[in-house]
């Protein structure tokens, strides 16, 4: 069976530990899994994610990034997460098109109906299983990041009140989609994220 599962949520809350604690629990369950993530998640798509992150691109005005990551988003689709979906397998993906809504739509102050348009052109119209929030205070998730990096990309340097306008965004994601997008307290401890996660993602494999 396939299923498409994506991980959302501010700087910091620890979606790359997720992603592969769940992709090691499918994998002990006998599935076929293949994580990803965005912008990125193919060659073409990894390049633009050098020039969405560089900080060195701080002109960057907020349509240009957005179509920056609506390109990156529709060959990710058509190259990799459509292909695996039709194979079986279970994707995992560190962000998609939800990303676009809340960062350049909340963050970034853009018309959301422009954001959704884009969005279904690029990924025609496809739409994750599940959507998986790891709720972090903003502040607390860009100190994370700093513990673990010396620096900041070109994102993460923002401001604090977009990254606090982006944490928003999710919250009202959430409400907006409850059935698909469930929110988790990213500071819980990992273990007990891991397990809330399971027991979201378990009904979905039967």
């Amino acid at each position: 069976m396939s299923l498409f599962i994506t991980f959302e949520g501010g700087e910091g809350g620890g979606k790359s530990t997720q992603v592969i604690l769940l992709r090691d629990f499918l994998i002990q369950k006998g599935y076929s899994v293949i994580t990803t993530r965005e912008p990125g998640g193919t060659p073409i798509a990894e390049k633009i994610r050098l020039l969405l992150l560089d900080t060195k691109n701080n002109k960057m005005v907020s349509r240009t990034e957005l179509f920056l990551y609506i390109a990156s988003r529709a060959q990710h689709t058509v190259e990799l997460i459509r292909p695996a979906l039709q194979e079986g397998k279970v994707v995992i993906s560190d962000r998609f098109a939800d990303a676009s809504v809340v960062y350049q739509g909340a963050g970034r102050k853009l018309p959301p109906e422009t954001i959704e348009l884009l969005n279904d052109i690029a990924t025609e119209n496809l739409k994750p299983n599940l959507t998986i929030i790891l709720d972090i205070p903003s502040e607390i998730g860009l100190n994370r990041i700093l513990q673990n990096s010396s620096e900041y990309d070109r994102i993460e340097q923002e401001k604090l009140e977009f990254h606090k306008r982006v944490r928003e965004g999710y919250q009202r994601l959430a409400k907006l989609e409850p059935k698909r997008v469930k929110i988790i307290d990213a500071l819980l401890s990992i273990e007990e994220i891991h397990k809330q996660i399971q027991q979201l993602v378990i009904p979905l494999l039967f």
